[in-house]
């Protein structure tokens, strides 16, 4: 027969089974996590993976809904400095100046991979040429080519130098008109590190960041805005992340990289590079400006989502541990779909145990 609790020793332990019924609330899936809401922001490079996501999320934990804002790396790092969202998302992760703001500490957690490409417009329904038509998609950039566009250098489709990297193909005389973001961007970062790793004169005269000062061209704010302008103008080229191109049929450049081979971003071109990637086990923040592999695309990097490393709100802490886990496995089955590079086994490995460091202010 099972020992009977005087009712004293009850009354005392009901508060102990509501504590414990509460925690394990927590802990299980999402399905069992308490309604709770999170805020999001930060780059527009993995803006289309993150919507697809948080749509499955919710459909599978109606419970958890998270709101995610396409504001541009700086700006999303910026709120989660002020503590204004819950995560953030940036391609360039965070600067140890900017983790050191943030008394809560930061865990960096790169989520999804990509590439940036360079898209033009030169559609021949926008010319009145009749060789227009024979402009190829992926028309080839020598890397001296794309530095001197991006330096105002050379301002006309019909140059020299990019007709004898394609030969055969009748190049408009058309101008060249520049695109670049005019909000603070990782997709901008991306690519000026590359364009400092190869130019002397570009690291000296432009340099690399977040936010430059372009030396030509018309600014347009998020991938959003950058891949809207090309497609309004003709003989527009601008630097976008590889969806934004590849969803509005804009044509993509193939780029020389480090072995002189001209690379057309594919998914496996970018998987190349990223293989070249180590992640440090101190923080999981590494980039690649000029891969080496002869088969690597240049411009590819991972993006990272932002966390806490305490949060007052254990319901909150354990939610987000919860769809980074989804994200770095089931959610990776969306991301070659979208054109993104799902994570290595290794690196999933490794964003779950940095994911674990997530904990609620009281622990």
């Amino acid at each position: 027969m099972p020992t009977q609790l005087p009712s004293q020793q009850k009354a005392r332990l009901l508060p102990l089974i509501a504590v414990l019924l509460s925690i394990a609330s927590c802990t299980a899936d999402g399905k069992d996590i308490k309604s709770v809401s999170l805020i999001g922001a930060g780059a527009s490079f993995p803006s289309p993976l993150y919507q697809r996501w948080l749509l499955d999320y919710n459909q599978q934990n109606p419970n958890v809904k998270i709101n995610y804002q396409s504001i541009g790396s700086g700006a999303g790092v910026q709120h989660f400095i002020n503590g204004t969202v819950d995560f953030a998302a940036s391609d360039v992760a965070i600067t140890n100046e900017q983790a050191a703001k943030i008394k809560r500490g930061v865990i960096a957690l790169p989520i999804t991979a990509g590439s940036v490409v360079l898209a033009y417009n030169l559609n021949t329904e926008t010319s009145t040429s009749p060789n227009f038509a024979n402009v190829p998609n992926n028309l080839k950039l020598p890397r001296q080519v794309y530095i001197d566009i991006f330096l105002g250098k050379i301002t006309n489709w019909n140059d020299p130098r990019i007709a004898v990297a394609n030969p055969g193909v009748n190049l408009p005389d058309l101008p060249i008109i520049v695109v670049h973001r005019t909000d603070g961007s990782g997709t901008t970062s991306v690519l000026t590190q590359h364009l400092n790793a190869i130019s002397p004169e570009w690291k000296s005269k432009v340099g690399a960041g977040k936010s430059i000062s372009w030396p030509v061209g018309i600014g347009a704010k998020g991938n959003e805005g950058v891949t809207a302008q090309i497609q309004q103008i003709p003989g527009a080229i601008g630097y976008v992340e590889y969806i934004y191109a590849t969803e509005n049929k804009l044509s993509i450049a193939a780029l020389q990289n480090k072995s002189g081979k001209y690379i057309t971003p594919t998914p496996e071109s970018a998987s190349k590079t990223l293989e070249t990637i180590k992640l440090p086990a101190n923080n999981l923040i590494a980039f690649t400006p000029d891969p080496q592999d002869a088969n690597s695309y240049p411009l590819v990097t991972y993006t990272w989502l932002l966390a806490y490393h305490q949060y007052q709100n254990p319901v909150k802490a354990q939610a987000l541990k919860e769809f980074v886990y989804w994200a770095s496995t089931e959610g990776q089955k969306s991301s070659l779909e979208l054109g993104y590079i799902p994570l290595s086994k290794k690196v999933v490995i490794q964003v779950q145990s940095a994911a674990n460091k997530i904990v609620a202010t009281s622990q």
